[in-house]
């Protein structure tokens, strides 16, 4: 083609969008992320729409900036002190900077729909990743509805629209718990705050993996923890208060096993001679305890690579699934075997 051939309309059903869009794109608006611009650019230079034009100062550098926004948090107090948090943010950026891309940490907090509207009209970014739910699942619903791209790190819960990534809970934590009744424990305490959606992902994998070692439920061997290590030492210490006789301890995370292993040895009970403890997250943490934590693992330099490259096929208009990564169950000192 040449340029009396090629008009803006060509362009524009090349690219999949309207001519609107082509010509803010050519025009280099602020209305059209950059993922576009770039994509609908050298779709305009491929057929020979102009000649001796470069990218705009705006595109030549990086394909898309990217923003991080947490949630309030459900159960996980500490967020950016979180080491889980630290971590997954930082296979992020590891994945923003491998495909060309600026990232932002964002302090805000919407803390309802108006908010978030609000955050993601008002970001300078192209497209968010949202670390955790929290109780926005019906709000990204909503927001999925609308023009923002984003990707929510969580769960993948029933009447969902939005595309997250995260681990399969389920199968985490009957992994976990299969292993403590493989070992002979009869006991097993399950530490954690079932409100959040994924750890209540992980108890119905530990009732999973109760059921099918033909061990009896017990209501009182659940017990709510938040994500940190005073709460997980709280737990131990209120159960064993009671009376209550443990062999076993899945926690929903490796903060929560940390604190819950303080908590035995505070009492006078050996991990893991008298009682098997199972964390969650595989942080670089676990393997630095003592004695060492045994741990469900999550993969999250791979997670932080497919937020990244299925936000930035969002940002080009390419349709994008969830995705559940496999656990693996990491075996150490804590378990005994």
């Amino acid at each position: 083609m040449n340029k009396t051939k090629t008009r803006l309309e060509d362009l524009a059903k090349i690219a999949g969008v309207s001519v609107a869009t082509v010509s803010r794109a050519l025009n280099d608006s602020p209305a059209i992320n950059r993922v576009t611009k770039r994509r609908i650019w050298d779709i305009a230079r491929e057929n020979h729409y102009f000649s001796g034009h470069d990218l705009p100062i705006s595109l030549s550098g990086i394909q898309a900036t990217i923003a991080i926004v947490i949630p309030p948090p459900q159960g996980r107090e500490g967020r950016f002190n979180d080491p889980f948090y630290l971590e997954l943010i930082s296979g992020v950026g590891e994945a923003a900077r491998d495909m060309g891309c600026d990232l932002l940490l964002s302090h805000l907090t919407p803390r309802n729909q108006h908010d978030l509207s609000k955050l993601m009209q008002n970001i300078r970014a192209d497209g968010v990743i949202f670390l955790g739910q929290s109780y926005f699942h019906e709000r990204f619903n909503q927001l999925a509805r609308g023009p923002h791209k984003f990707i929510v790190w969580g769960a993948e819960l029933n009447g969902q629209t939005y595309c997250s990534i995260g681990s399969n809970n389920v199968q985490g934590g009957a992994r976990a718990t299969a292993h403590l009744a493989r070992l002979g424990r009869r006991k097993i305490v399950f530490l954690g705050d079932t409100e959040a959606p994924e750890i209540k992902q992980r108890y119905e994998g530990y009732v999973n993996g109760l059921s099918d070692y033909g061990l009896e439920f017990d209501p009182r061997l659940v017990v709510p923890a938040h994500f940190d290590i005073a709460a997980g030492e709280a737990a131990i210490a209120g159960l064993l208060a009671k009376g209550i006789k443990i062999d076993g301890v899945f926690a929903a995370s490796d903060v929560i096993a940390v604190g819950a292993i303080k908590g035995l040895t505070r009492a006078g009970l050996r991990v893991p001679q008298d009682v098997s403890v199972v964390g969650y997250d595989n942080i670089q943490l676990s393997s630095f305890t003592h004695p060492a934590l045994t741990t469900i693992s999550q993969d999250l330099s791979r997670a932080g690579k497919l937020m990244v490259s299925k936000l930035i096929g969002a940002l080009s208009n390419t349709e994008i699934r969830s995705e559940r990564l496999s656990t693996e169950l990491v075996v150490r000192e804590s378990c005994g075997g």
